[in-house]
């Protein structure tokens, strides 16, 4: 077996966390357990695997919009990053950045190649920063 990370969101709401993925970035439910009204679900965008598990504090979870801010950031790359911001935002994450276009120089790289990527990010309504982009060259 290959070793994998797979991070696993703490949510307010378990379903409607389930429903926004689904609408705002095409996500797959794997499988989900709903235990007394306690979600924790396995999801899938593009073949990128992911949890959420609605938070309990007494355990140690809280999601972001409890806490008041998150302490993570999500990188999703994708084909077009201005219609899966389009339709996470339709969906109802709240506008952080725009998708714009800026250069980068990779840190391992020799003398000063310039690389291009495209970049927006919203916040999804557990209060998740996702950023939403592409290398393209």
């Amino acid at each position: 077996m290959q070793t994998q990370i797979s991070p696993m969101l703490a949510v307010s709401d378990g379903k409607a966390a389930v429903a926004f993925y689904q609408a705002a970035f095409g996500a797959e439910v794997l499988w989900q357990i709903d235990a007394g009204g306690h979600v924790v679900a396995g999801l899938d965008i593009g073949g990128a695997q992911f949890f959420l598990s609605q938070e309990s504090p007494p355990h140690g979870t809280r999601s972001p919009s409890a806490a008041g801010f998150t302490t993570v950031r999500i990188e999703l790359f994708v084909d077009d990053p201005y219609a899966v911001f389009k339709r996470a935002v339709a969906a109802g994450a709240t506008l952080r950045e725009p998708v714009v276009e800026f250069d980068y120089t990779p840190i391992m790289a020799g003398p000063k190649p310039i690389n291009k990527m495209l970049q927006g990010s919203v916040f999804d309504p557990s209060g998740h920063m996702w950023l939403i982009g592409k290398i393209i060259g």
